[in-house]
């Protein structure tokens, strides 16, 4: 959450000269509903069966940069989608960088209960070695600079022949 998937996976998917999606997006697009509201009537639970229903979906692209929620890794479903049908970035940033990034944490209905800064800090320990084990890449997300970070990206790909 707030580590520039979407504004990084926009660029990235620019200079790959492929399409981008955002599941987040997606979800909403498919259910007619906002993010918050599938969390206030079907919780959690139900945002996470729509969320692995739409990347089931997604990984049938041929090939795209697509953005996941932050919390897409926590389903070993998920994962093992994931690793088997692309490539994993992840986009390491502090807790810190998160808090500046979500603002009041409006619209995110994870930062809607309890310390904020705690919940960020919850979320990134069970998350992160998540990522950390599934990631082709792994990269800063840190700077600031979403042109820079999709750049740093696509050099690593090549560096390490991962592209087709």
């Amino acid at each position: 959450m707030g580590s520039g998937k979407s504004t990084v996976g926009r660029h990235l998917a620019g200079l790959l000269r492929c399409p981008f999606i955002d599941s987040d997006a997606e979800i909403v697009a498919r259910s007619g509903a906002d993010i918050p509201w599938i969390f206030d009537v079907e919780g959690e639970v139900g945002f996470r069966r729509r969320e692995s229903a739409v990347l089931q979906d997604l990984a049938q692209q041929p090939q795209a940069v697509i953005a996941t929620g932050g919390g897409a890794v926590v389903s070993e479903e998920n994962r093992t989608l994931m690793a088997h049908s692309g490539l994993v970035v992840y986009l390491d940033v502090s807790v810190e960088q998160q808090m500046k990034r979500t603002g009041s944490g409006e619209g995110r209905p994870l930062l809607q209960c309890g310390d904020r800064k705690e919940t960020l800090a919850r979320l990134m320990a069970e998350r992160a070695p998540l990522y950390r084990a599934l990631a082709d890449v792994i990269v800063s997300g840190g700077t600031g600079n979403a042109r820079k970070v999709a750049k740093q990206i696509q050099a690593q790909l090549v560096e390490r022949d991962l592209l087709p």
